[in-house]
């Protein structure tokens, strides 16, 4: 056996492997769970590695394979067999990661902002009844200038809202200017 034969033998299972996982893939799609654990003994290395290296953190790695297989047992049904199922697990599993950063961002960016206004001018007091005024004022906006004032402040672009809302960027970023102007009428700013 030459050189080449031996590394592609080390990197593909081998054939009977390979039908073993594709069974299992199939039987737990129909909702055979021990089916599914075979799958996950399979992938688990290989998505862990892919989570440690989007993340570079160990025990968030581990959290995210936990999601990834989750997520994978959700979506299982989707999967069409057009690709090979780690390739589309290893698709599901970027994403999966992708999103964790993404809220993280946001999270982070919330954090600053709350940081500043605790630090900001005036008593805790004179602060949470500010606080309390902007509830209500928030309360009061129409709701879909309501959502799209919190989803922005949330960290979510224009885009994303729409998307999520079901409406157009256009309206988006108009909603967000009215609710603006109207949040700076009843506070008085």
């Amino acid at each position: 056996m030459n050189a080449r034969a031996s590394e592609s033998n080390r990197v593909a299972p081998p054939e009977s492997e390979s039908a073993g996982i594709d069974d299992a893939v199939r039987r737990a799609r129909q909702g055979d769970v021990e089916a599914f654990e075979i799958v996950y003994r399979t992938h688990a290395a290989r998505i862990y590695a892919l989570c440690r290296r989007m993340v570079g953190d160990d025990m968030q790695a581990r959290d995210l394979v936990q999601d990834v297989f989750v997520r994978a047992w959700e979506r299982l049904i989707t999967f069409r067999e057009q690709s090979a199922f780690g390739t589309w697990l290893h698709r599901l599993g970027v994403n999966v990661v992708l999103e964790h950063l993404r809220s993280r961002k946001r999270d982070d960016a919330r954090h600053v902002e709350a940081d500043e206004w605790l630090a900001g001018p005036g008593s805790p007091a004179e602060r949470l009844e500010t606080r309390m005024d902007l509830d209500k004022a928030l309360a009061r906006l129409p709701a879909g200038a309501r959502t799209v004032f919190l989803l922005d402040m949330e960290g979510y672009s224009h885009d994303e809202i729409a998307q999520m809302t079901g409406i157009a960027p256009g309206t988006s970023r108009a909603q967000l200017w009215r609710a603006r102007r109207a949040l700076m009428g009843m506070l008085d700013v």
